[in-house]
């Protein structure tokens, strides 16, 4: 067995092993050859990149509060109101589709139907400015930077015009159902109008929702508005039909009606929205 006092010997002068030192005169020069490189400035600089100007993300209503507060808005007016006139909802086939020029003794039409009938109708101005907005987005593709630098102006402009064209149909179709028929028959037509109008917001509710969370679906959701749109009309005018026919030249005056009173307004109000944007992008 080793002795324990040779080994501490042993460990001690371990400890104090001597280094000489070296380069005391400084490091030698580099011989040629001696690195790969010969100078640290002939390396290669790395340029700085030149930054670019961000783009600002474009708008969309579902990010924009004006526009989220005025569909909100709109839907819970009508959840509102329909306390006070829900009835008008339960007549909603009744107006569609009857011509009955005398009430039945048990139909209740004693509610006021004010309330409900205004919060429908923005409700659709409301929907259909919606619409309109990525309608115009997607047909006229030169507009969509100016619509979507200003969100709410649009939106509230197409809800506006909307509401305009609504209140200017029901001044005519007042004034065509009161000079080509009596008071019984204009009020059957206005009623249709009016719950058709109002049927079409409703529809519209879940579509535009659709086109709020997915605008890549836009095409889809909009050409299956327009044959919502056109289901509701044809509703209309095939009870206008039925309380204006009468022979074979109220047939005549009926196609005038049709072309004057539904198809040229409504190009006209494409037109013009599309040309209002124009101006307001210039």
């Amino acid at each position: 067995m080793p002795d324990s006092t040779h080994i501490s010997q042993q460990d001690s002068a371990a400890q104090h092993v001597y280094y000489a030192p070296q380069f005391t005169a400084g490091f030698p020069q580099p011989e040629p050859g001696d690195s790969a490189v010969p100078s640290i400035t002939s390396l290669p600089v790395m340029d700085t990149p030149q930054g670019v100007q961000p783009e600002q993300p474009l708008g969309s209503p579902l990010h924009d509060t004006g526009t989220m507060a005025m569909v909100i808005t709109a839907v819970l007016l009508v959840v509102i109101s329909y306390r006070t006139g829900y009835k008008y909802l339960e007549n909603f086939t009744h107006n569609l589709f009857s011509t009955r020029r005398r009430d039945n003794a048990f139909d209740d039409n004693t509610f006021n139907e004010t309330q409900i009938l205004t919060a429908l109708t923005l409700n659709t101005s409301v929907m259909a400015g919606v619409a309109v907005f990525y309608a115009v987005t997607l047909m006229v593709p030169s507009l969509a930077a100016s619509l979507h630098g200003a969100v709410f102006l649009h939106t509230a402009l197409f809800s506006g015009i909307m509401l305009a064209f609504y209140l200017l149909q029901l001044l005519v179709y007042n004034v065509v159902g009161n000079v080509f028929a009596d008071g019984i028959a204009a009020r059957l037509w206005i009623q249709g109008f009016k719950a058709s109008h109002s049927l079409l917001g409703i529809l519209l509710i879940p579509v535009v929702g659709a086109l709020l969370v997915w605008p890549a679906m836009s095409k889809f959701l909009l050409i299956f508005a327009v044959l919502l749109y056109f289901c509701c009309r044809i509703t209309f005018i095939c009870k206008g039909f039925r309380i204006f026919y009468s022979n074979l030249p109220s047939l005549v005056y009926f196609i005038l009606y049709l072309c004057s009173v539904e198809l040229v307004p409504l190009v006209l109000l494409s037109a013009g929205t599309v040309y209002l944007c124009q101006i307001l992008n210039f």
